[in-house]
């Protein structure tokens, strides 16, 4: 029997300077999961940051989602590459998302999906490229392209329904129009880098 999608954890962190090649580059990549509600509004959860709004943020990106079933995927490339040791765990909130979720991968979300949870309602909007602070969190050069091959990217969510999460919330996922899935859209705007 599946299990019941819903947030494993929900994870916020405050922009903060990261040393990326010698420069010191802000950002709000470094997220740590947070024990009791948050609140969610409609530029996303409470005492989280962007540092470039350019390219995370806004009321399309308001909060991230990432499914925990690709966390043992990275934690083995991350070994790997050397730069963790083969039983090193990533916590939640490690690919940088403001949720961390089961139960729900990009093949099964589609741009205009609501996802409704006890205290609030999200929509999904487009996903999430990968940038070279992900591979300076991750500890090595190629993990943005590891990104791009295995369409492991993540979903980026507009805020419908502010209100509030927790870890433990259930899902439900109320479909959309269901013209384009998350991967696909990934993978058509990352062309061939993407083909697996």
């Amino acid at each position: 029997m599946r299990a019941v999608p819903h947030v494993v954890s929900v994870n916020v962190a405050l922009a903060s300077p990261l040393l990326i090649d010698g420069q010191s580059v802000l950002t709000g990549i470094r997220k740590q999961p947070v024990a009791m509600p948050v609140a969610v509004q409609p530029m996303g959860l409470a005492g989280d940051e962007q540092a470039d709004l350019s390219v995370h943020g806004g009321l399309t990106k308001a909060v991230y989602a990432y499914p925990l079933a690709h966390y043992p995927f990275w934690q083995t490339v991350r070994a790997q590459a050397r730069v963790a040791a083969p039983d090193a765990v990533l916590p939640p909130g490690a690919m940088g998302e403001n949720l961390t979720i089961a139960g729900l991968l990009e093949d099964q979300l589609w741009i205009g999906d609501r996802l409704r949870l006890p205290g609030c309602e999200l929509a999904v909007s487009e996903p999430r490229f990968p940038c070279f602070k992900f591979n300076a969190v991750m500890g090595f050069n190629q993990a943005a392209k590891l990104m791009t091959q295995s369409g492991y990217c993540g979903s980026y969510l507009a805020v419908m329904q502010p209100g509030q999460v927790q870890a433990g919330d259930e899902i439900e996922l109320i479909p959309g129009p269901r013209e384009v899935n998350i991967r696909e859209l990934f993978r058509a705007r990352m062309g061939r880098k993407a083909s697996a």
